[in-house]
């Protein structure tokens, strides 16, 4: 298993703009093709403006796969296109769980 970590800062003032398009816009699809969700947040402290979301991934292939799927569906790139005015820069980490991490029972 592997977890896809992306931090996306955006413009002040825009988290909640942009939190609402991808609930309605994003988020459907993303489940649909992408799986896993382990969690969305709001930076509340440090630096603020940010969203961190965690995905979980059977393995580096499939992250690959699934990925790839999403690209190839219209409605993902209209979001794409209405969202990106809103991110000043994105991160995104593989992270690999260690054996005893609490994410094998997701």
């Amino acid at each position: 298993m592997i977890v896809d970590h992306r931090i996306y800062t955006l413009r002040p003032g825009t988290v909640q703009p942009f939190l609402e398009l991808f609930e309605r816009d994003g988020l459907p699809l993303y489940l649909h093709y992408c799986g896993k969700l382990v969690g969305y947040y709001v930076s509340d402290s440090g630096e603020l403006n940010q969203l961190i979301h965690l995905w979980a991934y059977e393995s580096l292939e499939d992250r690959e796969r699934r990925r790839a799927a999403l690209y190839l569906d219209a409605r993902w790139t209209a979001f794409l296109e209405a969202a990106l005015p809103f991110i000043v820069r994105q991160e995104s980490r593989l992270l690999k769980p260690t054996r005893f991490s609490p994410i094998h029972q997701i």
